[in-house]
């Protein structure tokens, strides 16, 4: 028998105020905040650790050098700061998500809900030499992958128009990772290589 908990979230907003996944339009820049993948790799550092527990329950976990990818996945923050940022550099987003599912999938909810097609850069793709370096020597997993299918980062992506770029393009916690395209450009990805290559959505599908 396990427990359950189903918590529901009720507001008010004004309608000028509400920012859907629908909105974005051909042109828009998106961005996304924050580092992503952390969360994915802090969870298959504890997974790790609890089959060498299970193997050995002499053991104590080894997770000191892991705080930042360990916290990640076990202490999620909301961006709320990144809301108030935005409000205060009067950049209205055109659409936005959280990244619970990882990038890719959101990608893919939030370009279908508009309409529209979006390209990304795998060079501007956010995460920290922590996350290359654990994933790669470690987990022999390559980065991207985690950045784009991981999920559970809970950082936001979202879209702006062309306009609000002086406006955003310094802060330190926004990065400019693509933009958005005809609808015929479905979602893809330039690579590092300049190689053109789909997005495909490994993340979690609620309706299964």
């Amino acid at each position: 028998a396990g427990l359950v908990l189903s918590v529901t979230a009720i507001g008010d907003a004004l309608p000028e105020q509400i920012v859907r996944r629908s909105g974005a339009q051909k042109g828009d820049i998106l961005c996304a905040t924050g580092d992503l993948g952390a969360a994915y790799l802090g969870l298959q550092v504890l997974l790790r650790e609890k089959e060498a527990f299970k193997a050995n329950p002499d053991m104590q976990p080894n997770l000191e050098d892991y705080q930042y990818l360990v916290g990640r996945q076990l202490r999620p923050q909301a961006r709320m700061d990144i809301i108030h940022d935005l409000r205060d550099l009067g950049v209205v987003p055109t659409s936005m998500m959280d990244i619970s599912d990882g990038l890719a999938s959101e990608i893919m909810h939030l370009s279908r809900a508009s309409g529209v097609g979006i390209v990304i850069y795998e060079k501007n793709l956010p995460y920290t030499e922590e996350l290359n370096r654990v994933a790669v020597d470690e987990f022999k997993i390559d980065p991207i992958t985690c950045v784009l299918n991981g999920g559970e980062d809970y950082e936001l992506v979202f879209t702006v128009k062309q306009a609000d770029h002086d406006k955003i393009k310094n802060h330190p916690d926004i990065n400019l990772i693509g933009y958005v395209a005809d609808a015929d450009r479905e979602q893809i990805m330039v690579t590092k290589g300049e190689q053109i290559v789909p997005l495909k959505a490994q993340g979690w599908d609620h309706l299964k």
